[in-house]
């Protein structure tokens, strides 16, 4: 089965490389991005400002091919890929929850950003606190990682 998506606009960041940016959108808080949607959807912007978070689904555009076992940023052993958020995945999809700031007419304001300048987004959908805050029982293995993963920085592993 072929599916196809389309860009609804783009993703405008300070990151112009993959080396150095943050891992996680906690991990950027306050860096600033904006969003440049295509005219055409601009009517479904409709709402969106009452809500303070939205996840961003987007394209991992720089990212070629995939392995099926990677070393994650917050590890030194290997790890399935569906038991991380490493970038090079069957499906090039990335996943972020940023602050809305503002929208005027197709433009958003951003924070937490932590993707790369230039990036396709697929979609937009509301943070709800209701729906998306769960009380987990496992972790899998974040669980036994210490430090600071939220100042880690992505280094060239996933190029």
């Amino acid at each position: 089965m072929t599916i196809n998506f389309t860009s609804i606009g783009t993703i405008h960041t300070p990151f112009k490389k993959k080396e150095g940016m943050p891992i996680q959108s906690s991990g950027s808080k306050g860096i600033k991005g904006t969003i440049v949607l295509k005219k055409k959807y601009v009517k479904g912007l409709l709402d969106l400002e009452k809500f303070s978070h939205i996840y961003l689904i987007y394209h991992f555009h720089k990212s070629k091919n995939f392995d099926l076992q990677v070393i994650p940023f917050l590890d030194d052993k290997p790890h399935g890929i569906f038991a991380t958020r490493a970038p090079r995945r069957p499906n090039a999809l990335g996943i972020s929850v940023v602050k809305l700031i503002s929208i005027k007419d197709n433009v958003l304001e951003i924070e937490n950003v932590d993707m790369l300048n230039g990036t396709p987004l697929i979609d937009i959908k509301p943070y709800i606190s209701q729906f998306d805050i769960h009380n987990i029982e496992k972790n899998g293995w974040i669980n036994n990682k210490t430090g600071y993963p939220n100042e880690i920085k992505s280094d060239d592993r996933f190029n």
